[in-house]
């Protein structure tokens, strides 16, 4: 095989392989509950290694943010975020709660190692990733994508943000909590 042919069947590998990719992330947005939607009721451990369901936060604002990794760059840009405006978001009777495949032990090290003081939730068997159509593959490995959903104290999402940018999220979905309890 000449090197130009060599060339093009590499290219028409990660084309076809982009395409799969593509697809599978189209597959799992499918399944993303949308705005007017209730949200999946969920029970998964916290960093406290606790049970923490969705329906006991019922009649709170809840921020459910999914994240790929404790301790790398974004996460912990948009966790100190998070942190930075908690007492805005408890203010406004909202809780914010960070949901990943990591472990409970890898969210207790992350909340000791950045101070945060806000609920992290461990979805170990990717469950609740997949109801919420938050699941990605990096490198072989499933993980969460960044996406958030807003719920409102009845348990109705009211607002989905996909593949956010972590620098400025915290300063948007306060925004967005603002204007909505305006209009209630």
């Amino acid at each position: 095989m000449s090197k130009i042919s060599a060339l093009f069947a590499a290219i028409a590998l990660v084309v076809v392989g982009i395409g799969v990719f593509t697809v599978r992330a189209r597959a799992a947005d499918d399944n993303m509950p949308q705005v007017g939607q209730m949200a999946p009721n969920f029970s998964l451990p916290s960093q406290e290694g606790k049970d923490v369901s969705l329906s006991s936060m019922k009649g709170k604002w809840v921020v459910l943010y999914f994240y790929p990794k404790d301790m790398t760059t974004g996460c912990t840009i948009e966790a100190h975020n998070f942190q930075n405006d908690l007492q805005k978001y408890r203010a406004m009777n909202a809780e914010i709660v960070g949901v990943s495949v990591d472990s409970v032990n890898s969210h207790k090290q992350f909340c000791a190692k950045d101070s945060l003081n806000f609920t992290l939730l461990s979805d170990q068997d990717k469950k609740v990733v997949a109801e919420y159509g938050s699941m990605a593959n990096y490198m072989g490995m499933k993980i969460a994508k960044r996406n958030t959903f807003l719920i409102n104290p009845e348990g109705k999402i009211v607002k989905v943000w996909t593949g956010v940018d972590p620098n400025h999220h915290s300063q948007e979905v306060l925004a967005e909590l603002k204007s909505m309890q305006k209009k209630s």
